[in-house]
């Protein structure tokens, strides 16, 4: 169940020649490859482009209509080893992850697919950000690109612009038998706006036309020693091929003015915020109409050193625009310069900064300090030159305390780390792997779980080399998603750990879905999904990779069965892996799907119950035990009022969605019962009217009479 519905933006996709397509970057891309004859389409969620595999699985019907097959790929290796099926047919292949930790993953096909090479266009999309809202860690797919010879196209974020360059794509693949990526972060993935549509095309050649004539060609197989014919070819056939290509076809733009002596040479995705730069300068229009000369390279591997050198003649300063690090673009520009002899002030990371998110005004003070040290006579007032009023933003971390990102309220994973936390307040401190996923917020308070974290589905894998000689000494713990046990984590974790006779106890978190990339479904998922094989037990697939010791928890908001079961892991005498499969639903998508079925049967008149949960506050003692071991959003603290009583008591707001959980650590931690269970029922039986009522009168009658008897204090 993904976190989003895309089932009625999808039917935009049917639109024809001459009609108006609007929507945002997502659809247009899918909306582009329908255009251009797509064949086969796969992928694996991850932001920026979750949502670009969640319209591709709300718009299956109309690629199914279109003779297009899409898969939901297990990996982003599965995704990459998919497109060999554009190696020896001429049909048309896309896959979408998130990049650089997907790139990663897929590296190894990735390296195999761009030696053979291919006959149909394979297009790789791969969405990719920087900065303080990213997800993953700071590195840069440009690398992989440039060490596989696979190009890299990088469109203006306009939906225009996307759409010319996914046909680009294609047709750039097939001029170079190369396969092709193209990158989008947020600005292009999520950027709205309109083009003209073209009719969707029927693939030429299916994938079951495929398999009905079969083809091979020897030249296109990985083996030594043709594999070394493969990297000359590259070299010497495929990037002339794709460079002669970009300069036909105008891949890359050369906008603004010709003649001015200085400028700029920048990544198509940047363009936007370039041009709300020079715009704040008064260097430009709302239009992008600006006079200084701009090269807009929205093909940004390979570059074409002729176009570079030509854009660089008679100019005194370039400035090179390129988010993240290392700065590859500046230094094969800088290269080709120093080959050629010229003498030109070139400047990049420096002016502008050498990592994270290049954000507005970050653009703008970059922008600036270059044109005030090479044309000030360009800037109205040198360096901070704007035509907006700067706005005084004032330090919030001096007032308010810092958000570090957490469990949602009522998350199954929060009993979870706190039965950890119990069963280590008995045992002592353990060493504890931490996995990619929603479980991670355990690292961050209250619980302080977690030492290391290296990967997808590589929580108990980080953990292979910590053996205690000592029979009886201490285990590791170590904690996987069920998102990452079937994408990496069954192989490289679990069976690593059977293979090689680890003693270590694992946890498997099991929410039901790949909740934290929006809420897709697995192969573990409990739906019903009318398209894919759910409901396969995690349990089954463990026990048949030949753990032996295997515990299944199917409720985790029960802290102590959680707590008993990790104790019983961490001190049995059986040797081997001990695995958990700790299961409760994703509270988030269990909301997003009971919700709407709660408020259509309270309107259809049903009687509904929905449970919440208080703190009594004369029972409260006010230690916050409870919130240590909790963290609940929805557990607060309020002051009673009462001048007798020194610190604030507990408190549960509104957005509590009775999960349950403050009560059962409350139990499992013998701390204070102040927590009590209340109903809230819509459209109650008469006799539930009668109860509630003769139970208010009484409740008022003792509030009343002990008031009366409280102290007043003048």
């Amino acid at each position: 169940m993904a976190e989003r519905s895309f089932a009625k933006e999808v039917q935009k996709l049917t639109k024809g020649e001459g009609e108006t397509f609007s929507g945002e970057g997502i659809l247009a891309i899918t909306k582009a490859l329908l255009e251009n004859g797509v064949g086969y389409v796969g992928g694996y969620q991850g932001s920026p482009i979750s949502h670009l595999m969640d319209v591709l699985a709300d718009a299956q019907e109309i690629l199914g209509e279109l003779g297009v097959h899409f898969e939901a790929s297990a990996s982003e290796a599965t995704a990459t080893a998919m497109l060999a099926a554009s190696v020896h047919y001429p049909i048309r292949g896309a896959v979408t992850y998130k990049s650089v930790v997907g790139t990663n993953v897929a590296s190894d096909a990735l390296s195999n697919l761009a030696s053979g090479g291919v006959t149909g266009g394979a297009l790789i999309i791969v969405g990719e950000d920087y900065g303080e809202g990213s997800s993953i860690m700071q590195e840069r797919t440009y690398a992989f690109a440039m060490k596989s010879s696979v190009w890299m196209l990088d469109p203006r974020p306009n939906l225009p612009s996307i759409v010319k360059t996914v046909g680009a794509g294609f047709e750039l693949s097939e001029a170079s038998n190369t396969p092709v990526m193209l990158q989008v972060g947020i600005r292009s993935c999520h950027v709205h706006g309109h083009f003209t549509a073209s009719d969707n095309k029927r693939p030429p050649v299916t994938v079951s036309d495929a398999l009905e004539n079969p083809k091979r060609d020897l030249n296109r197989i990985v083996l030594p020693p043709a594999t070394y014919l493969h990297e000359n070819e590259k070299l010497t056939k495929r990037m002339p091929a794709a460079q002669d290509f970009i300069l036909e076809k105008g891949i890359n733009e050369r906008m603004g003015k010709p003649g001015s002596k200085v400028g700029l040479i920048l990544t198509g995705g940047s363009y936007n915020t370039v041009i709300r730069a020079l715009n704040r300068l008064d260097l430009a229009d709302i239009y992008g109409d600006t006079d200084l000369d701009l090269l807009v390279l929205n093909c940004v591997f390979p570059l074409v050193e002729s176009q570079i050198m030509e854009f660089c003649e008679d100019k005194d300063a370039v400035l090179i625009v390129e988010e993240g690090q290392p700065n590859y673009i500046e230094q094969q520009i800088a290269h080709m310069l120093y080959k050629s002899g010229k003498r030109i002030a070139l400047e990049g990371k420096g002016k502008l900064p050498m990592g994270g998110e290049y954000t507005g005004q970050v653009m703008v003070d970059g922008i600036a300090d270059f044109l005030a040290d090479h044309t000030p006579s360009l800037l109205p007032v040198a360096k901070v030159a704007t035509n907006e009023t700067p706005v005084e933003i004032p330090d919030l971390s001096q007032t308010l305390p810092p958000r570090p990102p957490g469990f949602c309220t009522g998350c199954p994973e929060r009993p979870i780390f706190a039965a950890t936390k119990l069963v280590e307040q008995e045992l002592g401190e353990h060493h504890i792997s931490s996995d990619i996923g929603c479980h991670l917020f355990s690292i961050m308070p209250p619980f302080d779980i977690g030492a290391t974290t290296m990967g997808y589905g590589l929580g108990p894998a980080s953990a292979a080399a910590f053996h205690n000689e000592n029979p009886k000494g201490r285990r590791s713990i170590s904690f996987v998603g069920d998102g990452g046990f079937w994408h990496n984590g069954l192989t490289s974790s679990i069976g690593n750990a059977v293979f090689n006779k680890s003693d270590n106890v694992i946890v498997i978190v099991d929410n039901y879905y790949s909740a934290a990339t929006g809420g897709q479904d697995i192969l573990s998922s409990r739906a019903d999904n009318r398209t894919k094989q759910t409901q396969n037990s995690i349990t089954d697939a463990v026990k048949g990779m030949g753990v032996k010791w295997v515990r299944q928890i199917d409720r985790t908001y029960d802290v102590t069965k959680m707590r008993d079961t990790l104790k019983e892991a961490l001190t049995t005498e059986e040797t081997g892996p001990k695995v958990i499969v700790a299961s409760s639903e994703c509270m988030l998508n269990k909301q997003r799907r009971v919700k709407p079925q709660l408020a259509k049967a309270a309107k259809d008149g049903k009687r509904v119950v929905r449970p919440r949960f208080g703190v009594d506050e004369d029972v409260c003692t006010g230690d916050h035990a409870c919130m240590r071991l909790s963290g609940c959003p929805s557990l607060s603290v309020k002051d009673t009022g009462d001048p007798l009583r020194d610190d604030p008591v507990a408190a549960i707001d509104q957005t509590c969605v009775g999960c349950g959980n403050c009560g059962e650590v409350a139990d499992a931690a013998v701390l204070c019962p102040s927590f009590y269970e209340a109903q809230i029922v819509t459209n109650p039986t008469a006799s539930e009217k009668r109860r509630a009522s003769r139970a208010q009168r009484l409740i008022g009658w003792l509030q009343s009479r002990r008031a009366a008897r409280r102290i007043a204090l003048v």
